[in-house]
Protein backbone atom coordinates (compact mmCIF):
# COMPACT_ATOMS: atom_id res chain seq x y z
CA UNK A 1 0.00 0.00 0.00
CA UNK A 2 1.38 3.55 -0.95
CA UNK A 3 2.39 5.37 1.76
CA UNK A 4 0.10 8.52 0.51
CA UNK A 5 -3.42 6.40 0.53
CA UNK A 6 -2.53 7.01 4.25
CA UNK A 7 -2.34 10.52 3.93
CA UNK A 8 -5.37 13.43 3.13
CA UNK A 9 -5.57 13.89 -0.31
CA UNK A 10 -5.70 17.99 0.36
CA UNK A 11 -2.56 17.97 2.83
CA UNK A 12 -0.90 15.83 0.10
CA UNK A 13 -1.09 18.54 -2.67
CA UNK A 14 -0.72 21.78 -1.19
CA UNK A 15 2.74 19.72 0.57
CA UNK A 16 3.63 19.44 -2.93
CA UNK A 17 2.87 23.30 -3.74
CA UNK A 18 4.63 24.57 -0.46
CA UNK A 19 7.68 22.28 -1.64
CA UNK A 20 7.75 23.75 -5.59
CA UNK A 21 6.44 26.84 -5.09
CA UNK A 22 4.16 26.22 -7.86
CA UNK A 23 0.51 25.00 -8.76
CA UNK A 24 1.91 23.55 -12.54
CA UNK A 25 4.88 21.61 -10.97
CA UNK A 26 3.23 20.43 -8.42
CA UNK A 27 0.12 19.13 -10.25
CA UNK A 28 3.34 17.88 -12.87
CA UNK A 29 4.83 15.86 -9.77
CA UNK A 30 1.43 14.62 -8.60
CA UNK A 31 0.29 13.38 -12.30
CA UNK A 32 -3.17 15.50 -11.60
CA UNK A 33 -4.85 18.48 -13.28
CA UNK A 34 -3.86 22.02 -12.16
CA UNK A 35 -7.56 22.85 -11.29
CA UNK A 36 -7.52 19.67 -8.74
CA UNK A 37 -4.34 21.04 -7.07
CA UNK A 38 -5.88 23.88 -6.87
CA UNK A 39 -9.56 23.23 -5.55
CA UNK A 40 -7.71 20.94 -2.64
CA UNK A 41 -5.67 24.14 -2.04
CA UNK A 42 -8.57 26.39 -1.70
CA UNK A 43 -10.65 24.13 0.33
CA UNK A 44 -7.77 23.98 3.20
CA UNK A 45 -7.73 27.90 2.70
CA UNK A 46 -11.44 27.69 4.01
CA UNK A 47 -11.05 25.15 6.39
CA UNK A 48 -8.15 26.71 8.47
CA UNK A 49 -9.40 30.42 7.65
CA UNK A 50 -5.93 31.63 6.76
CA UNK A 51 -4.87 32.40 3.35
CA UNK A 52 -1.67 29.28 3.39
CA UNK A 53 0.20 31.13 0.31
CA UNK A 54 1.77 34.54 -0.89
CA UNK A 55 0.78 34.68 -4.15
CA UNK A 56 3.75 36.64 -6.12
CA UNK A 57 5.07 36.13 -9.95
CA UNK A 58 7.64 34.09 -9.57
CA UNK A 59 5.36 31.45 -7.79
CA UNK A 60 3.91 30.70 -4.52
CA UNK A 61 5.27 31.31 -1.27
CA UNK A 62 3.46 29.41 2.27
CA UNK A 63 2.05 32.22 4.17
CA UNK A 64 2.89 32.14 8.37
CA UNK A 65 -0.49 29.53 8.27
CA UNK A 66 1.02 27.80 5.51
CA UNK A 67 4.34 27.60 6.92
CA UNK A 68 3.02 25.50 10.11
CA UNK A 69 0.82 23.23 8.03
CA UNK A 70 3.67 22.74 5.61
CA UNK A 71 5.59 21.56 8.88
CA UNK A 72 2.41 19.27 9.78
CA UNK A 73 1.81 17.56 6.80
CA UNK A 74 5.41 16.81 6.22
CA UNK A 75 5.41 15.06 9.35
CA UNK A 76 2.78 13.02 8.95
CA UNK A 77 4.07 11.93 5.43
CA UNK A 78 7.06 10.71 6.69
CA UNK A 79 5.62 8.79 9.30
CA UNK A 80 3.73 7.08 7.01
CA UNK A 81 6.33 6.61 5.15
CA UNK A 82 8.19 4.97 8.13
CA UNK A 83 5.36 3.04 9.10
CA UNK A 84 4.69 0.93 5.88
CA UNK A 85 8.69 0.52 5.83
CA UNK A 86 8.57 -0.70 8.76
CA UNK A 87 5.57 -3.22 8.31
CA UNK A 88 7.62 -4.42 4.95
CA UNK A 89 10.58 -5.17 7.40
CA UNK A 90 8.48 -7.63 9.35
CA UNK A 91 7.76 -9.75 6.20
CA UNK A 92 11.37 -10.92 5.88
CA UNK A 93 15.13 -9.36 5.39
CA UNK A 94 15.75 -5.71 5.51
CA UNK A 95 14.13 -4.31 2.45
CA UNK A 96 13.20 -0.62 1.83
CA UNK A 97 14.54 2.46 0.07
CA UNK A 98 16.88 5.13 1.24
CA UNK A 99 16.92 8.30 -0.50
CA UNK A 100 19.96 10.19 -0.14
CA UNK A 101 21.03 14.00 -0.88
CA UNK A 102 24.65 14.81 -1.38
CA UNK A 103 27.82 17.28 -2.17
CA UNK A 104 28.87 16.16 -5.45
CA UNK A 105 32.52 15.12 -4.28
CA UNK A 106 30.76 12.12 -2.16
CA UNK A 107 29.01 10.52 -5.43
CA UNK A 108 32.16 10.08 -7.49
CA UNK A 109 33.42 7.05 -5.95
CA UNK A 110 32.84 7.25 -1.88
CA UNK A 111 28.86 6.96 -1.47
CA UNK A 112 28.32 4.11 -4.23
CA UNK A 113 31.29 2.15 -3.05
CA UNK A 114 29.61 2.25 0.60
CA UNK A 115 26.40 1.17 -0.83
CA UNK A 116 27.36 -1.32 -2.92
CA UNK A 117 29.33 -3.27 0.03
CA UNK A 118 25.88 -2.58 2.42
CA UNK A 119 24.37 -4.40 -0.49
CA UNK A 120 26.32 -7.65 -0.12
CA UNK A 121 24.66 -8.08 3.17
CA UNK A 122 21.02 -6.71 2.03
CA UNK A 123 20.34 -7.24 -1.34
CA UNK A 124 16.76 -6.20 -0.79
CA UNK A 125 17.71 -2.28 0.13
CA UNK A 126 17.56 0.36 -2.75
CA UNK A 127 18.67 3.59 -2.76
CA UNK A 128 18.50 6.72 -4.58
CA UNK A 129 21.66 9.21 -4.76
CA UNK A 130 20.94 12.92 -5.67
CA UNK A 131 24.20 15.02 -6.07
CA UNK A 132 23.66 18.91 -5.68
CA UNK A 133 25.38 22.01 -3.54
CA UNK A 134 26.00 21.79 0.54
CA UNK A 135 22.99 23.79 1.23
CA UNK A 136 20.55 22.05 -1.17
CA UNK A 137 21.21 19.19 0.30
CA UNK A 138 20.11 20.35 3.59
CA UNK A 139 17.21 21.46 1.69
CA UNK A 140 16.56 18.61 0.59
CA UNK A 141 16.50 16.86 4.18
CA UNK A 142 14.21 19.27 5.13
CA UNK A 143 11.87 19.40 2.52
CA UNK A 144 11.65 15.44 3.41
CA UNK A 145 13.13 14.53 -0.19
CA UNK A 146 16.02 12.86 1.27
CA UNK A 147 16.33 10.99 4.35
CA UNK A 148 19.90 11.21 4.98
CA UNK A 149 21.57 14.60 3.87
CA UNK A 150 25.79 14.33 3.79
CA UNK A 151 27.56 17.30 2.77
CA UNK A 152 30.29 19.78 4.28
CA UNK A 153 28.69 22.46 6.59
CA UNK A 154 30.53 25.74 7.98
CA UNK A 155 27.17 26.53 10.65
CA UNK A 156 24.14 24.71 11.97
CA UNK A 157 21.01 24.71 9.89
CA UNK A 158 17.64 24.65 12.27
CA UNK A 159 15.73 21.74 11.90
CA UNK A 160 18.31 19.43 10.90
CA UNK A 161 19.88 17.12 13.68
CA UNK A 162 23.49 16.23 13.34
CA UNK A 163 24.12 12.58 13.34
CA UNK A 164 28.27 12.86 12.63
CA UNK A 165 30.44 15.25 12.51
CA UNK A 166 34.11 15.52 11.50
CA UNK A 167 36.90 18.58 10.30
CA UNK A 168 37.07 18.53 6.84
CA UNK A 169 40.97 19.30 5.57
CA UNK A 170 41.93 20.73 2.47
CA UNK A 171 44.17 18.69 0.41
CA UNK A 172 45.78 19.23 -2.84
CA UNK A 173 46.00 16.41 -5.03
CA UNK A 174 48.76 15.70 -7.24
CA UNK A 175 50.38 12.93 -9.67
CA UNK A 176 53.06 10.56 -7.72
CA UNK A 177 55.84 11.90 -9.78
CA UNK A 178 55.08 15.58 -8.78
CA UNK A 179 57.81 17.76 -6.68
CA UNK A 180 55.74 17.90 -3.87
CA UNK A 181 54.26 14.28 -3.45
CA UNK A 182 56.50 13.55 -0.94
CA UNK A 183 55.51 16.20 1.43
CA UNK A 184 52.50 15.00 4.14
CA UNK A 185 51.82 19.10 3.99
CA UNK A 186 52.57 21.94 2.09
CA UNK A 187 52.00 25.69 2.20
CA UNK A 188 50.31 27.74 0.01
CA UNK A 189 53.70 29.76 -0.68
CA UNK A 190 55.12 25.83 -1.33
CA UNK A 191 52.61 25.71 -3.66
CA UNK A 192 52.24 29.07 -5.99
CA UNK A 193 55.34 28.10 -8.43
CA UNK A 194 53.01 25.09 -9.72
CA UNK A 195 49.90 25.29 -12.29
CA UNK A 196 46.76 24.51 -10.76
CA UNK A 197 43.86 23.79 -11.62
CA UNK A 198 40.46 24.60 -8.93
CA UNK A 199 37.05 24.07 -7.88
CA UNK A 200 34.42 26.54 -9.08
CA UNK A 201 33.82 29.43 -6.59
CA UNK A 202 30.74 28.22 -4.79
CA UNK A 203 32.44 25.04 -3.40
CA UNK A 204 33.59 25.04 -0.11
CA UNK A 205 37.09 23.73 -0.96
CA UNK A 206 37.65 26.73 -3.14
CA UNK A 207 36.30 29.33 -0.46
CA UNK A 208 38.48 28.12 1.99
CA UNK A 209 40.94 28.50 -0.31
CA UNK A 210 40.57 31.58 -1.68
CA UNK A 211 40.30 32.55 2.19
CA UNK A 212 43.53 31.51 2.95
CA UNK A 213 45.19 32.97 -0.42
CA UNK A 214 43.98 36.37 0.68
CA UNK A 215 45.42 35.87 4.44
CA UNK A 216 48.88 35.58 2.82
CA UNK A 217 48.55 37.74 0.05
CA UNK A 218 48.91 35.35 -2.57
CA UNK A 219 47.40 35.68 -6.01
CA UNK A 220 47.01 31.51 -7.87
CA UNK A 221 46.04 32.45 -11.86
CA UNK A 222 44.18 28.64 -11.87
CA UNK A 223 45.02 27.32 -15.25
CA UNK A 224 41.77 24.97 -15.43
CA UNK A 225 38.13 26.31 -13.13
CA UNK A 226 35.81 23.38 -13.23
CA UNK A 227 32.54 22.45 -10.99
CA UNK A 228 33.29 18.64 -11.62
CA UNK A 229 35.51 17.11 -9.27
CA UNK A 230 36.46 14.04 -11.81
CA UNK A 231 37.72 17.34 -14.19
CA UNK A 232 39.66 18.49 -11.61
CA UNK A 233 41.25 14.71 -11.06
CA UNK A 234 41.72 13.83 -14.71
CA UNK A 235 43.36 17.23 -15.44
CA UNK A 236 46.05 16.72 -12.71
CA UNK A 237 46.91 13.05 -14.30
CA UNK A 238 47.09 14.50 -17.41
CA UNK A 239 48.92 18.29 -16.80
CA UNK A 240 50.83 17.22 -13.88
CA UNK A 241 49.62 20.08 -12.12
CA UNK A 242 48.08 20.35 -8.67
CA UNK A 243 44.78 20.20 -7.87
CA UNK A 244 42.53 20.90 -4.29
CA UNK A 245 39.79 18.59 -3.06
CA UNK A 246 38.46 16.75 0.79
CA UNK A 247 40.14 13.94 1.77
CA UNK A 248 37.15 11.87 1.22
CA UNK A 249 36.37 13.24 -2.45
CA UNK A 250 39.94 11.27 -3.26
CA UNK A 251 39.67 8.75 -0.67
CA UNK A 252 39.91 5.83 -3.72
CA UNK A 253 42.14 7.12 -5.90
CA UNK A 254 44.30 7.47 -2.72
CA UNK A 255 44.33 3.88 -2.01
CA UNK A 256 44.81 2.63 -5.80
CA UNK A 257 48.20 5.50 -6.16
CA UNK A 258 46.57 6.93 -8.95
CA UNK A 259 47.21 10.64 -7.06
CA UNK A 260 48.90 11.20 -3.90
CA UNK A 261 47.85 14.42 -1.29
CA UNK A 262 49.42 16.52 1.14
CA UNK A 263 46.81 18.58 3.87
CA UNK A 264 47.19 22.52 2.91
CA UNK A 265 49.14 23.16 6.55
CA UNK A 266 47.20 26.94 6.85
CA UNK A 267 44.79 28.71 9.07
CA UNK A 268 41.71 28.52 8.54
CA UNK A 269 41.83 25.62 6.19
CA UNK A 270 39.45 23.48 8.71
CA UNK A 271 36.86 26.27 8.84
CA UNK A 272 34.19 23.30 7.66
CA UNK A 273 33.41 19.82 8.88
CA UNK A 274 31.82 16.99 7.15
CA UNK A 275 28.15 16.52 8.66
CA UNK A 276 26.15 13.39 8.22
CA UNK A 277 22.34 15.01 8.46
CA UNK A 278 18.79 13.92 9.08
CA UNK A 279 16.07 15.98 10.26
CA UNK A 280 15.19 17.07 13.82
CA UNK A 281 12.54 15.09 15.63
CA UNK A 282 12.19 12.41 13.10
CA UNK A 283 11.25 8.95 13.47
CA UNK A 284 13.62 7.16 10.59
CA UNK A 285 12.52 3.80 9.14
CA UNK A 286 14.73 0.93 9.98
CA UNK A 287 16.31 0.77 6.74
CA UNK A 288 17.50 3.93 7.05
CA UNK A 289 18.90 3.55 10.62
CA UNK A 290 20.50 0.85 9.63
CA UNK A 291 22.14 2.13 6.65
CA UNK A 292 23.00 5.44 8.48
CA UNK A 293 24.89 3.22 11.29
CA UNK A 294 26.80 1.88 8.38
CA UNK A 295 27.47 5.25 6.84
CA UNK A 296 28.67 6.54 9.87
CA UNK A 297 31.17 3.53 10.19
CA UNK A 298 32.92 4.57 6.96
CA UNK A 299 33.09 8.14 6.93
CA UNK A 300 36.31 9.05 8.99
CA UNK A 301 39.34 8.00 6.90
CA UNK A 302 40.89 4.22 7.61
CA UNK A 303 43.37 5.01 10.05
CA UNK A 304 40.98 7.30 12.20
CA UNK A 305 38.52 3.74 12.19
CA UNK A 306 41.11 1.45 12.79
CA UNK A 307 42.37 3.41 16.29
CA UNK A 308 38.70 4.10 17.07
CA UNK A 309 38.33 0.49 16.81
CA UNK A 310 41.43 -0.41 19.19
CA UNK A 311 40.03 2.21 21.56
CA UNK A 312 37.20 0.14 22.08
CA UNK A 313 39.03 -3.06 21.42
CA UNK A 314 36.81 -4.56 18.85
CA UNK A 315 37.76 -5.38 15.33
CA UNK A 316 37.53 -3.12 12.22
CA UNK A 317 34.04 -3.13 10.24
CA UNK A 318 34.33 -5.04 7.21
CA UNK A 319 30.46 -5.64 6.50
CA UNK A 320 27.42 -3.71 7.57
CA UNK A 321 26.43 -4.57 11.24
CA UNK A 322 22.44 -3.97 11.68
CA UNK A 323 21.29 -2.28 14.38
CA UNK A 324 18.94 -4.06 16.84
CA UNK A 325 15.44 -4.12 15.25
CA UNK A 326 12.58 -2.53 17.54
CA UNK A 327 10.51 -6.38 16.45
CA UNK A 328 13.47 -7.95 19.22
CA UNK A 329 14.51 -5.05 21.61
CA UNK A 330 13.53 -5.63 24.87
Amino acid sequence: MPSRRLQETSLRYFLEVARTGSLTEAAARLSVSISAVSRQVAALETLVGEPLFERRPRGMVPSAAGELLAAHALRGALEAERVLSDIQALQGPLSGRVRIACSSGFANEFLPRTIAAFRVQYPGVRFRLDATGPTQVSDAVLLGEADIGLTYSRAAVRGIRVEHRQPASVFVIMRPDHALAKSRSVTLAQMHPFPIALSSPENTVRQLFDVGCSNRGLVFEPVLVSNRFEAIANFVLQDGGLGITGEITVRDRLQRGDLVAAEIREPGMRGRSVELQTLADRTLPEVVRTFLAYLREQLPAPGARAAAKKTRGTSDVRAPRPLTSPRTAA
